[in-house]
């Protein structure tokens, strides 16, 4: 391999990262955006999951290389996130209508 195109290869990688962190800033102000919206509890929850599933995402693909792992990663992955879903957020959303805020 060349020096020049190591270097062109680090760019690369180097223009990758700076673009996945713009896009978790921006992530990160829009949430803060969405939580001064006045919308429904649930409504809330949904897109502050949405968001933080696709922040985590974007940390696992790219920060933790796991965009150019085999797939049996990927199954493990969705396992997991199955689990979690199934196990521990929809008990916990379908919770939320016994609890009284006070405002």
């Amino acid at each position: 391999m060349s020096e020049a195109n190591g270097h062109v290869d680090i760019d690369h990688h180097v223009k990758i990262y700076m673009i996945v962190f713009a896009s978790l800033a921006v992530l990160t102000i829009v949430t803060v955006g969405v939580s001064y919206l006045h919308v429904p509890v649930m409504a809330a929850i949904a897109i502050a999951l949405f968001i933080a599933v696709v922040k985590g995402s974007l940390v696992a693909c790219y920060f933790m290389h796991l965009i150019s792992e085999k797939k049996l990663i990927y199954w493990i992955l969705a396992i997991t996130v199955l689990f979690f879903f199934f196990a521990l957020m929809i008990p916990a959303i379908t919770d939320t209508g016994n609890i009284h805020i006070r405002g």
